[in-house]
């Protein structure tokens, strides 16, 4: 993942931050694929949405709604 700067940054870290933000959420309003990848970009990783869902299947994590935990 190269960064704006021209700074690359592998995709181990990528999906460590992507785990974190998972493993943080509000559990009974899991985060979207969409509003985990604004709050990648604020983590400064400009991933496209379809590369945060790729990611989050190889870490085991289900899309928000089989997250949801009532």
């Amino acid at each position: 993942v190269e960064l704006g700067d021209g700074q690359v940054v592998s995709n181990r870290e990528a999906k460590k931050s992507l785990k974190e933000l998972i493993e943080a959420e509000d559990k009974k309003y899991p985060l979207t694929d969409e509003e985990l990848l604004a709050l990648m970009k604020e983590r400064e990783f400009p991933l496209a949405r379809r590369t945060i869902a790729k990611y989050r299947k190889q870490l085991n994590f289900p899309v928000a709604r089989l997250r949801r935990i009532i």
